[in-house]
């Protein structure tokens, strides 16, 4: 009798790739849509079957950046930038009966996020620095993926590919420091490889994505291209008549190219960070409804052009 008791499928079956996309800061202002840590383990994959998911995201963030780095943000020198985030967000795929052949599947997604931001910084008004703060709570930018596909390669490993668009829909107004929207539009191509043990329980996942941004025309600054590695190692054993898994999740997140456009007045800023830390999950039925639930936290170092601080993710899905 193999170790996991879930059929590998199933476990493929109930996971979905989207996440929250916290819109406080772009790389204008330190970050890119995609939130480093986001996608890194089997619960990000692409389904295997035919199958509708309803996923709950949430997130909590708390970091800041060294009161002598200035940052610009929304139009404005941000030095000493502050940021707290919460936002949970509703996902939405949905996997049809296709005729792909007996190894490939495809599915389709959209996530909905609400965020609440408070971030402070040191401006210049009136020739002198002051401390600014904003506050707002409202809808973040939609993450719509026309095209995912999943290749089972063997019955323990499968390979994924996945188009996402990050949509403007949140809120944004030059010049304040809080947005929940980034007023531009970002591509972000995902390539990834899951191992999952029926037999040993042991997991080895890895993402590889880059989001290739366009101008904000509100001022006039192009955020450079990204790429981000986002990694999980687990093992996976029976627990309370269904799944456990315990193990390390980590990122690595480099900007390629320079900030570009009339508003990049402090150059061609390239943004790095780097987080790592524990992360556990559970999969099981709740009334015979198959559902899959996943805790971690990332504490990120060595980041640059980016607040630094700490993530805490859950993420709750059924599937129908």
């Amino acid at each position: 009798m193999s170790v996991i008791s879930v059929p590998i499928r199933a476990l493929f079956s109930l996971a979905s790739m989207l996440f929250i996309s916290a819109n406080v800061w772009a790389e204008e202002g330190g970050g890119g849509h995609y939130f480093p840590g986001s996608m890194a383990s089997f619960m990000d994959g692409v389904p295997a079957d035919p199958v509708f998911i309803t996923r709950l995201n949430a997130l909590s963030y708390d970091g800041n950046i060294d009161a002598g780095s200035a940052l610009p943000v929304a139009g404005i020198t941000a030095a000493g930038l502050d940021v707290k985030s919460e936002g949970i967000a509703l996902t939405f795929a949905w996997a049809p009966k296709l005729d792909l052949g007996d190894k490939w599947s495809y599915a389709a997604m959209i996530t909905f996020p609400w965020l609440s931001m408070d971030v402070s910084a040191n401006v210049s008004r009136g020739g002198k620095q002051v401390k600014v703060s904003d506050s707002l709570t409202g809808l973040g930018d939609t993450v719509i993926i026309p095209l995912a596909f999943n290749y089972q390669y063997s019955a323990d490993l499968n390979y994924n590919f996945r188009l996402a668009a990050y949509a403007p829909t949140g809120d944004y107004t030059n010049g304040r420091l809080a947005n929940t929207g980034k007023n531009f539009w970002t591509l972000e191509p995902t390539a990834a490889v899951m191992y999952l043990g029926k037999e040993n329980g042991r997991e080895a996942s890895l993402f590889f994505g880059a989001d290739f941004n366009q101008e904000n025309d509100a001022t006039r600054y192009k955020s450079g291209t990204q790429i981000h590695l986002d990694g999980t190692l687990a093992q996976h054993f029976p627990l309370w008549g269904g799944l456990a898994g315990v193990g390390a999740t980590g990122f690595w997140y480099r900007q390629v190219t320079g900030d570009s456009g009339e508003g990049a007045t402090l150059g061609d800023l390239k943004a790095e960070a780097n987080g790592f830390g524990p992360a556990a999950s559970f999969v099981g039925k709740i009334s015979e409804v198959p559902v899959t639930a996943e805790l971690k936290w990332l504490h990120e170092f060595d980041n640059r052009f980016r607040p630094e601080g700490d993530t805490i993710f859950l993420k709750l899905m059924a599937f129908f």
